[in-house]
């Protein structure tokens, strides 16, 4: 399992030395959580902060558009060359557009589907995509309650991607945690964020980290 700590729940007033902590800890990815208060009802951080983060992360970021107008947010945070920019299927009118835009830019592309969106709703844009990120909360807020339908959900993308696109990981935001990581695990998903489990964890984010690994 890879393990994408979202930096969302980190102290925004150490947000460095948080940064530093989860990868020395066994990070495979820092997850970058970007809302603009109109797709989601939350205003995060924009590509000022996201540079700063970049510059002292050791593992690749994985940006996670929540936004309206995407192309405009893609081009605002390509130049700190993250590994993954997702973006929500339901914002966007044409996503085989902004895929290729995005892979051009030398990014690997990524989908992300809310809770009530069906796999099969982008079954073919799978060939063209790296990832798809399955929200097992309603995006806007860390720290959310898991919402278990994302299981099946997982296992149905799963059989999809078998056929479409072998290659492609499935990763699952919101709530996951040492007990849902194993049904998260046997669906076949690949990445998980955790934001609240790893920072919060009384034990520390390695700790954390090394339970969901």
């Amino acid at each position: 399992m890879l393990v994408a700590p979202s930096i969302l729940s980190a102290d925004f007033g150490n947000l460095a030395d948080d940064v530093k902590a989860i990868c020395e800890g066994g990070c495979d990815f820092v997850h970058v959580d970007v809302m603009d208060g109109h797709f989601v009802p939350n205003l995060t951080i924009g590509p000022v902060v996201v540079e700063a983060v970049a510059k002292v992360a050791t593992k690749p970021l994985d940006i996670h558009l929540m936004v309206q107008n995407n192309s405009f947010f893609v081009d605002l945070f390509a130049p700190l060359k993250p590994e993954f920019i997702s973006f929500h299927i339901e914002e966007e009118k044409h996503p085989h557009r902004l895929v290729q835009k995005i892979r051009g830019l030398g990014i690997r592309p990524a989908i992300t589907l809310n809770p009530h969106t069906t796999p099969e709703s982008i079954e073919f844009l799978l060939a063209d995509v790296d990832m798809v990120l399955l929200m097992s909360v309603n995006p806007g807020f860390g720290g959310q309650k898991f919402i278990p339908n994302v299981v099946e959900r997982a296992t149905r993308l799963k059989a999809l991607i078998e056929k479409r696109n072998p290659h492609c990981l499935i990763e699952v935001d919101g709530g996951v945690n040492d007990e849902n990581i194993k049904a998260l695990a046997d669906a076949g998903v690949d990445v998980v964020v955790a934001g609240s489990f790893v920072y919060k964890h009384p034990k520390g984010v390695a700790s954390a980290i090394s339970l969901l690994k």
